[in-house]
């Protein structure tokens, strides 16, 4: 099991009401998991907790095994993150910043020159590499972020939407890439409103709402019910709104 969480539960300050609450949910090899969930559901609270940036009051989160409050180092190497804010030195040229992330995770010089070809070819970034990522525009900021969160090769690849903004022709590369990736024995989980992304390409979906899980879904199984997808998370999104 690559990704392990149990009973996690989360507020912003002591008084407050929880903003996630009794959060359980697992990842395996060769898995890609969507999270859904209408805004302000909890899914970005989920992630941050998932990645350490967020304490949680409650709760144990295992990645590839290593328990992310007792063993924090060793659980941050088995994975990487991209958030849906673009946070990169825009000081950096794209290559500076990826060799910058490879130095962090101690990447061989031989690994950080193949992948970075192979993510070359898979973006199609050509000289554009070598330019400020000020310059860059929001797709291209994307891959860069792909880029450095990858290039350490990580079992686990944690996502907040990342599909927001990108063109049609970046976002094909990368449902290819997620796919790709699982196929190699490793987890994708990603954040997402995209409905039609989700159904098409996750292996299993937790769809969250008012902080809980109200939903895991087998999509292989949801697939051959014949059900709209996204009438189907808006009927029990609202059902549970109303409760």
């Amino acid at each position: 099991m690559l990704i392990e969480v149990k009973h996690l539960c989360k507020r912003y300050t002591a008084k407050a009401d929880y903003a996630i609450k009794d959060i359980n949910l697992y990842g395996n090899a060769g898995e890609i998991i969507g999270v859904l969930g209408h805004n302000g559901a909890g899914k970005s609270t989920t992630i941050k907790c998932l990645t350490g940036m967020h304490p949680y009051e409650a709760g144990t989160i295992r990645i590839n095994g290593y328990d992310l409050k007792k063993d924090s180092i060793n659980a941050k190497r088995h994975f990487g993150y991209v958030s849906d804010e673009h946070v990169l030195f825009e000081k950096m040229t794209g290559y500076e910043f990826i060799n910058f992330m490879a130095d962090i995770y101690n990447v061989s010089s031989k690994d950080r020159k193949a992948r970075v070809a192979r993510f070359q070819e898979l973006f199609m970034l050509g000289n554009s590499i070598y330019n400020p990522i000020s310059s860059y525009s929001h797709g291209m900021k994307q891959k860069i972020s792909f880029m450095g969160a990858l290039i350490h090769n990580p079992k686990v690849f944690i996502l907040d939407e990342p599909m927001v903004g990108l063109d049609p022709f970046t976002a094909s590369q990368v449902k290819v890439f997620f796919q790709e990736h699982a196929a190699a024995g490793n987890l994708v989980l990603f954040s997402s409103h995209n409905l039609d992304v989700v159904e098409k390409l996750c292996d299993r979906v937790y769809i969250i709402d008012q902080g809980r899980i109200i939903r895991e879904i087998d999509m292989d199984l949801f697939r051959q019910s014949g059900l709209d997808f996204e009438n189907y998370f808006l009927s029990i999104t609202q059902r549970v709104a109303k409760a």
